[in-house]
């Protein structure tokens, strides 16, 4: 699946995003996906401890259906991790350099299609705090909240729920 994003800038020109191509990851991607976990911004600060030692194995790839969203120039841009049973949005990064693109929607979109499939009526999100409004903005409805587990997760986190009968079809808007 490649795709070209079409955004707006600041003024609202329609501007053209990169051209992104999603494909399972495999195995070999492992040390690659770690190290955008480690390095992102979004867990700078108090939320560093999160991600410090934090990483995504050759076996997990391997257990769980993880995609990668790869630019033209076969940069890493973003990767998700839907988890079947039960149904979850485990891991979701986009690149600091591809924020505001478009990556995240799309990496959205094709985590709704790949749940679809699998025959899922819905997908569980436990949020990093700061990425709530993304998640609401692709489709994603509030359920709750994850209180905090000190020694793993110091701080309250947004459960939300994706229910994929209510987001139209081929992409992660509500229908209505």
């Amino acid at each position: 699946m490649s795709s070209r994003m079409t955004t707006r800038d600041r003024r609202g020109r329609r501007e053209r995003g990169p051209t992104v191509r999603i494909a399972r990851a495999t195995p070999r991607d492992a040390k690659r996906l770690t190290a955008m976990v480690r390095r992102s911004r979004a867990y700078e600060g108090g939320y560093a401890s999160m991600v410090a030692g934090y990483r995504v194995g050759p076996d997990y790839i391997e257990a769980h259906s993880v995609h990668i969203a790869i630019g033209e120039d076969d940069a890493l841009l973003g990767f998700y991790a839907l988890l079947l049973d039960p149904p979850e949005l485990d891991l979701m990064f986009v690149a600091d350099r591809a924020q505001g693109l478009g990556v995240g929607r799309q990496l959205i979109t094709h985590m709704i299609t790949e749940a679809r499939s699998a025959g899922l009526a819905a997908v569980r999100v436990v949020s990093h705090p700061p990425a709530e409004g993304f998640y609401r903005s692709v489709g994603a409805e509030r359920t709750g909240t994850v209180a905090a587990q000190p020694s793993v997760v110091n701080w309250d986190r947004p459960e939300l729920m994706f229910h994929l009968d209510r987001l139209d079809e081929g992409c992660s808007t509500p229908s209505g």
